[in-house]
């Protein structure tokens, strides 16, 4: 999924080259009941009884399966996490009390064994992480200050402790935007390769890190096993595995397909898989190549299958023809690497329920998209609280999940003291989120470039102010405030004009109000209350807003 803030539109994706308890069966197929989404019971009690064994040592494959040490048959079952491959480059959401380890408990919980992980070589490159943070909330992983690289380390770490495994996602070379070729002017195949090598030695040691997927979407001018140097996305991807497998020969190299394929036909950005039969990639260590489309529904984008007369029943033979054949007929294992919706139209219920049959009756391996709640037109598993489960997109999947969603979850005890700004008790997140406002036009992950930092005119003799949108999506987005103290100020506040603002989703360091339609007033709270002469307050705010404001006027009190 292109993560771009404002993203582009699903046509122009398609024209451009667009889980910790068991549950019973006849709990999932209730679920499924409630939905609406139920497919046929016989099936939902069957895979209600497929509980994947954790996996023993580093995965291989074999024939059209996946399988670990042991020689197990495994079926991954991933959800993305986007956050790193932004301009913020850390996992989204931490900017309010949602903690690393309650989102990858969350994720166990529901019945995942597996996070995709984004990320973008310029995030890879920082210095330091662009995001807004809740320090405080997350302070037994020490993130501050931190590389954004150090956060990959310790998701990583905490994914394992809470026995997730993760798949690395080279989403994209630049954070504000992904391309449709493995490589740009400013991101050379040379520097694309060296930082895929890396991280493979970086992790050699740890089997929780089990695939690399190569490149996200390749899309427009990429071409299969055509010859054409600049183009051949087969021949880059062989490169480019090769490596990986060169400095840790126990990864899955995972190879998407391209949009527009060798018979005349497009797909989805990185869809296309239709030309692997005649031109398979092969690397020297055998055993390690998953192909992994990633296909969507009718809401991303109206591709002509969806207006068939024979839909959905003929939804098996396009998946077929574009990659399904690929595990079929034994060339290799399929892992989808993206899918997702609403499911707000019948018409994407209808795409849902005959995806999920069709990867359950072939025991396909899958990552769905994606866990975050601001994903543009598909939304999220959870809430916009980070925390509630959507029980619906999760009795869709039920009967390819097993799982109990958790949202309460303990953190683990803190490795370090808290700065000396942030002594807080965190402000609570809503137990529960209200509905979510939905995306004016279609939209896909979001992190935009954010804007330029906002500064209060002088005058104010208390304190002064910077504002930034550190974060922001079609429906949303996230102000990060510091203020310094000129004098001693026992209260304080900070408010813009927003005409689009609607809501306040969560904040830290300050409790905010709203002015529907027209202003946001931010007054300092907890640890940040007070400000001393010198003393810096850095704060944030979640807020429901068809747009976020450019460079807006401060008003200080």
């Amino acid at each position: 999924m292109k993560t771009t803030h404002p993203a582009d539109t699903a046509q122009a994706r398609a024209r451009r080259g667009t889980k910790l308890a068991v549950v019973a069966a006849a709990a999932l197929a209730g679920l499924l009941a409630v939905s609406g989404c139920a497919g046929p019971a016989s099936f939902a009690a069957e895979r209600a009884a497929d509980t994947t064994p954790a996996a023993t040592g580093w995965l291989h494959t074999d024939g059209g399966a996946i399988k670990d040490s042991n020689n197990n048959q495994y079926t991954i079952k991933a959800t993305s996490w986007f956050g790193l491959e932004t301009p913020d480059c850390v996992p989204h959401g931490l900017w309010g009390t949602l903690t690393i380890d309650e989102a990858l408990a969350n994720i166990k919980s529901m019945g995942f064994n597996t996070v995709r992980l984004p990320f973008s070589n310029e995030c890879l490159a920082a210095t330091t992480i662009k995001g807004s943070v809740n320090y405080w909330a997350n302070r037994a992983y020490n993130l501050e200050g931190k590389r954004p690289l150090d956060v990959m380390d310790t998701v990583i770490a905490r994914a394992k402790a809470n026995g997730l495994q993760i798949i690395l996602d080279r989403h994209r070379p630049s954070s504000a935007d992904q391309s449709p070729l493995w490589y740009t002017s400013a991101v050379p195949e040379t520097k694309w390769i060296s930082d895929w090598k890396m991280l493979a030695d970086r992790y050699k040691g740890d089997p929780t890190v089990i695939g690399a997927d190569l490149h996200n979407e390749p899309a427009g001018a990429a071409t299969w096993g055509r010859g054409t140097a600049a183009t051949d996305w087969q021949a880059a991807a062989t490169r480019g595995g090769n490596a990986v497998l060169a400095s840790n020969p126990n990864l899955l190299i995972i190879v998407e397909g391209i949009e527009n394929q060798g018979d005349g036909t497009s797909t989805w950005w990185g869809g296309g898989l239709a030309d692997v039969g005649a031109k398979p990639v092969v690397l020297s260590t055998p055993g390690r190549v998953v192909y992994s489309p990633h296909d969507y529904p009718a809401s991303l984008y109206g591709q002509k299958w969806f207006s068939d007369t024979a839909y959905p029943a003929n939804l098996p033979s396009v998946w077929d023809k574009n990659w399904g054949y690929i595990q079929k007929q034994g060339i290799a294992p399929i892992l989808l690497g993206e899918f997702g919706s609403a499911l707000a139209t019948e018409s994407d219920k209808q795409w849902m329920t005959s995806i999920v049959s069709y990867l359950g009756t072939n025991k396909m391996s899958y990552a769905y998209w994606a866990f975050n709640p601001n994903s543009g037109v598909t939304g999220g598993l959870v809430k916009t609280d980070w925390r509630t489960p959507e029980a619906g997109k999760l009795a869709a999947l039920a009967p390819i999940l097993t799982g109990v969603p958790v949202v309460n979850v303990p953190v683990p005890s803190p490795t370090a003291s808290p700065t000396t700004t942030a002594t807080p008790t965190a402000t609570a997140a809503p137990t529960a989120a209200p509905t979510a406002t939905a995306s004016p036009a279609p939209t896909a992950t979001p992190t935009p470039t954010p804007s330029p930092t906002a500064t209060a005119p002088a005058g104010d003799p208390a304190i002064s102010a910077t504002w930034k949108a550190t974060s922001a999506w079609t429906g949303g987005y996230v102000a990060s405030m510091e203020a310094t103290g000129l004098r001693k100020a026992s209260t304080w506040s900070v408010s813009w004009p927003d005409p689009n603002v609607t809501r306040v989703v969560n904040s830290w360091g300050v409790k905010c109000t709203i002015v529907p339609k027209y202003s946001v007033t931010c007054t300092g709270s907890d640890w940040a209350a007070t400000i001393l002469p010198g003393q810096k307050r850095t704060a944030g705010v979640q807020l429901d807003s068809l747009k976020a404001p450019v460079n807006p006027v401060l008003t200080l009190k």
